[in-house]
């Protein structure tokens, strides 16, 4: 398989005193009745002037004489070339692609929108020109279905898939990392280097995002609710062995449990309590 070769082509200041050149001899052949070498100076005059080209900073000029690569000017500057070749200028500036949010499927079939930024250059102007038909269709069209396999892996979360290490909205980096190995994979056949490649947006579709949004919820409240009574239990704790400890008030184990049952109402409430005050003794 070819690769890119770079080429120094003539310095296009140097091609242009050889036109000038020209010019001047093809306009003394005519004032001299010298038709054959006016004729042909205006014809080499012509060729020089096809033959000029630009190559602005981090760009390129792919080469091509009927049909057979040539070379790749990478040097920005003015050149001057075979004014045969046929020329394409590649940029080799890095590029972003902002995809907007497809619909997939997630490993579990649950339906989510996900979306992806890429950043990306060319790197070997032979393949982006050569090897593929359109390399920006290309990128587009591969990182598309890249970012729909990777979907396909992992769970959008970790509630219905409790196994799984690595879910698409917790996955961080690793998710990102992965993401941008397979389209680096799938776009080395262009010549495509990828910079940077992770998910800027994912969430439920529409169809279940307000089902999935209570589930969150009700899983956020039991987990608050998990909290609150596993510090309730350690101050009950707490407060019973203090009492004890410091003899404050010798409770058998009925008064206890009417105590502990007391306190746990106060501590896992969500509302606020209406103390009831005994002003008699602890029997009445």
């Amino acid at each position: 398989m070819k690769q890119e070769y770079s080429v120094k082509p003539i310095s296009g200041y140097l091609g242009l005193l050889i036109a000038g050149v020209m010019l001047g001899g093809a306009i003394a052949g005519f004032a001299f009745e010298i038709i054959w070498l006016g004729v042909l100076l205006t014809i080499l005059f012509v060729l020089m002037v096809i033959g000029f080209t630009v190559v602005y900073p981090n760009g390129s000029c792919v080469m091509v004489l009927f049909g057979a690569y040539k070379g790749t000017i990478r040097e920005n500057g003015f050149f001057w070339v075979n004014p045969f070749y046929t020329k394409r200028k590649i940029s080799l500036r890095a590029r972003n692609f902002d995809s907007e949010p497809i619909k997939v499927n997630d490993k579990i079939g649950n339906p989510i929108k996900i979306g992806f930024v890429l950043v990306w250059r060319v790197l070997d102007t032979y393949k982006a020109v050569f090897d593929v038909d359109d390399f920006k269709h290309f990128v587009l069209v591969q990182s598309d279905a890249a970012l729909r396999k990777l979907a396909g892996l992992y769970p959008y979360d970790n509630f219905e898939d409790h196994e799984a290490v690595i879910a698409l909205r917790s996955g961080g980096e690793e998710i990102n990392d992965e993401l941008e190995n397979e389209i680096r994979e799938r776009l080395k056949i262009a010549g495509i280097e990828v910079i940077e490649a992770r998910i800027n947006y994912i969430a439920y579709a529409e169809e279940i995002a307000n089902a999935m949004l209570r589930r969150q919820q009700a899983a956020a409240v039991v987990s608050a609710r998990f909290k609150i009574v596993e510090g309730a239990v350690s101050m009950v704790q707490m407060a019973l062995e203090q009492l004890s400890d410091k003899k404050i008030v010798e409770l058998d184990e009925e008064k206890k449990a009417a105590m502990v049952s007391n306190l746990m109402v106060v501590l896992c409430s969500d509302k606020d309590t209406t103390p009831v005050v005994n002003t008699g003794t602890l029997h009445n």
